[in-house]
């Protein structure tokens, strides 16, 4: 019987893993378009982001803390970006030249407050739905986190924990009857 194959980060053993972490601790300049870094990078965003929708999903995103800095971020967040949609977000409101510009001090504010505030990562565009291609888009950690405790905090986040909980329940109804 043949073994299993793995993916993602286990795929490159414990010396290859240990490797990529090396390397990812470099500045990006060391290594220009490098495939490895690149999918290095991308195993560690897309676990990120299954860790998260998880989380979301077992547990009420209303009673979630994802930093020390939740009420800062929230409040600056709702102070610099007030009418901000987030339940569906439009990928030109964080990508486009003017929004950018908006971004960059927002984002700057939380330099030696939220660790490696600038490192990329995934965000969903459409809350109510999960990480695919067609809704996921890059953002800096700090967007992340201003965005999604904003969804939790005001309730957006909540349809995928209901969902979650319902499917759960219907499981277990299944399995008693």
């Amino acid at each position: 019987m043949a073994a299993p194959t793995r993916g993602g980060l286990a795929a490159l053993g414990a010396r290859g893993a240990s490797a990529a972490a090396a390397a990812l601790s470099l500045p990006a300049e060391a290594f220009g378009n490098d495939p490895l870094v690149e999918a290095a990078w991308a195993a560690k965003a897309y676990q990120h982001a299954q860790v998260y929708f998880n989380l979301i999903s077992s547990v009420d995103p209303a009673f979630l803390k994802l930093t020390k800095a939740d009420d800062q971020i929230y409040s600056e967040f709702r102070k610099a970006f007030p009418d901000l949609q987030i339940g569906v977000l439009d990928p030109e409101d964080l990508k486009s030249g003017p929004a950018k510009e908006k971004w960059r001090p927002f984002c700057l504010r939380f330099d030696g407050v939220v660790e490696d505030f600038n490192y990329g990562t995934l965000l969903r565009t459409d809350c109510s739905k999960g990480y695919t291609e067609e809704n996921t888009i890059f953002a800096t950690r700090i967007q992340f986190f201003a965005i999604e405790i904003a969804r939790n905090r005001e309730g957006h986040n909540h349809l995928v924990y209901g969902r979650a909980r319902e499917a759960c329940l219907g499981t277990q109804a299944d399995s008693s009857g």
